[in-house]
């Protein structure tokens, strides 16, 4: 379920998710899972950005469960529920646990669990030891908006080459 759908993605969200699939370029160019997100304070300032960091063996280290640990030990939870994640691909469970636990405000995501589970499905990849649930199904009471449909194609490509498919 989508609080906000497409549509009621602004010009800076899109800019903001932009900068997401960059941080996620950087992660796959790294040998990582391409994935990054953001956090941004009520005034603007993006406060907090991190990429995917699991290559190494430690399959927690999401940035959006970072920004979860980040947000719990620098800001208040006032500021926590006013501030805004932006995320290229939709949290996974861990990281909508997380995320509610803390007691973050909205999550914006460029493509949805959804996608990515049709696209890793249509290339034969195996599923996640996590079932692919939507953020909502998690944490039902955090605000969510998207996907971004003018972000999906760069995602897509991003982990295509990831698992080394040609499209």
């Amino acid at each position: 379920m989508i609080d906000s759908g497409p549509g009621a993605l602004t010009s800076e969200d899109l800019a903001r998710l932009r900068r997401c699939v960059d941080l996620a370029r950087e992660a796959l160019e790294d040998g990582d899972e391409p994935f990054g997100s953001l956090l941004v304070d009520p005034t603007g300032m993006v406060r907090f950005e991190d990429r995917n960091r699991v290559r190494h063996g430690d399959a927690t280290r999401h940035p959006e469960f970072a920004i979860a640990r980040w947000a719990a030990a620098h800001l208040t939870p006032e500021e926590r529920a006013s501030s805004v994640t932006y995320t290229s691909g939709e949290h996974c469970a861990m990281c909508s646990a997380a995320h509610a636990w803390v007691g973050l405000g909205r999550i914006v995501y460029a493509t949805s669990t959804e996608q990515y589970a049709a696209w890793t499905t249509e290339w034969g990849i195996f599923p996640a030891p996590v079932a692919p649930l939507p953020i909502r199904a998690v944490a039902p009471g955090v605000p969510v908006a998207g996907p971004a449909p003018e972000l999906a194609d760069d995602v897509r490509a991003l982990h295509a080459r990831r698992f080394g498919i040609e499209l």
